[in-house]
C-alpha cells in the first residue's frame, strides 16, 4: 500500500505558455466507481486501474496495478461517455516534479498542476506559474471533473448553457 500525498493548484495559461518540460504524455482516464475510486487508465498505449481511499486532508491511500492496454480500452468503454482526457507535462523545479495536465474536450481551457510530496507538512516552493491552491476543492478532483458540465476558459469555470 502506498500513500499519496498530494497538492493541487490552478495554473495561469499565460504564464506556463514559456516553459519547457522535461516529458509528456496522453492520458485518457475513466472512472468505475466513487467509493472507493476506481480509475482506469490508458497513458501512452499502456494500461493502469488505481483504487484510492477517500481523501483526509492531502493524503490517501493508493493502489495502482499495470494491466495490459487492451484490458483498459475495455474498461474505458464501461466508463463512457464520462472519461477525461488531458495531456500530462512534467517538470522539475524547487527539489519536486510538478505534473502539469492540460485538459481537453470539454474541459479544454482547465490547466491543473500536481506535486506529490513525502508528507502533508514537507514545504513547497510554488513556481511563478501557479495561480492558486485548490487541493481541498473537491470540483478539482478528477473524479468530480469527469461529472462535471462546466467548460473552462483559461482555468475560470464556465456554465453551460
Amino acid at each position: 500500500m502506498a500513500i499519496e500525498i498530494e497538492r493541487k493548484f490552478l495554473v495561469n495559461a499565460k504564464k506556463i505558455s514559456a516553459v519547457t518540460f522535461s516529458s509528456e504524455e496522453k492520458i485518457c482516464q475513466g472512472y468505475l466507481s466513487n467509493n472507493p475510486t476506481v480509475r482506469v487508465r490508458l497513458k501512452n498505449n499502456r494500461g493502469f486501474l488505481t483504487i484510492k481511499s477517500s481523501t483526509v486532508g492531502i493524503s490517501r491511500q493508493e493502489f495502482e496495478y499495470e494491466i495490459p492496454a487492451a484490458d483498459a480500452e475495455e474498461l474505458l468503454k464501461l466508463c463512457e461517455p464520462k472519461v477525461l482526457k488531458k495531456i500530462r507535462r512534467k517538470i522539475s523545479y524547487g527539489g519536486h516534479v510538478w505534473e502539469v495536465d492540460f485538459f481537453e474536450g470539454r474541459h479544454k481551457g482547465l490547466i491543473l498542476a500536481e506535486v506529490e510530496l513525502k508528507s502533508p507538512n514537507e514545504p513547497v516552493k510554488l513556481p511563478a506559474w501557479i495561480s492558486r491552491e485548490v487541493s481541498n476543492e473537491s470540483r478539482y478532483f478528477n473524479s468530480n471533473l469527469v461529472k462535471s458540465k462546466r467548460r473552462y476558459n483559461n482555468n475560470k469555470p464556465q456554465r453551460k448553457n
